[in-house]
Order: C-alpha cells, then structure tokens, then sequence
C-alpha cells in the first residue's frame, strides 16, 4: 500500500511541477540557470530521481521514505499553490 500511495504521490508531484513551469512565474527566474535546460525538463528528471529513489527504498520495506515522500510531496503542493495562486 506505501508503495502505491508513493507512485501516486509522485505522479502529484510531476503534474504540479508541470504547472508550476508553465506558469511562467517571476519567481522562476530566481531558480538556478541549468534547470531551465531542455524546457525545464532536467527539474522533471530531478522529480523522477526522487521519486524513483523513493519507490526503491519503499519497495524495500521502508515505511519512514514512504514517510518522508509524503512529507516532500505536502511541502511540493504548499509552494505550487502559493505560486499558481499568487500569493508569493
């Protein structure tokens, strides 16, 4: 079940980074130059290392990363709405 509920999470996390990029929001101006490489595309494939990371450590029997992702994911879906809700 942990494992399931970190797949979902982390497709959660892929659709609001995807939001968030599209967005074109001045603050990701302050975002570090190469994740702007490749059309934003190399933040994805830092959302897919974690996750995939995540779902291999869960795999494994580790209910604290299942944990923590879910911890990362929370914090992941305070700053999208903040930022696709105007508020920062």
């Amino acid at each position: 079940m942990a494992l399931f509920v970190t797949f979902l999470l982390g497709i959660a996390n892929f659709v609001l980074h995807k939001a968030v990029v599209e967005s074109r929001h001045p603050l990701l101006d302050a975002v570090p130059g190469f994740f702007h490489l490749f059309g934003g595309r190399l933040g994805l494939l830092a959302e897919f290392a974690l996750l995939l990371g995540a779902l291999i450590l869960v795999a494994r029997g580790s209910v604290l990363w299942a944990g923590l992702y879910a911890g990362y994911s929370g914090v992941n879906a305070l700053a999208a709405w903040l930022i696709l809700s105007g508020k920062v």
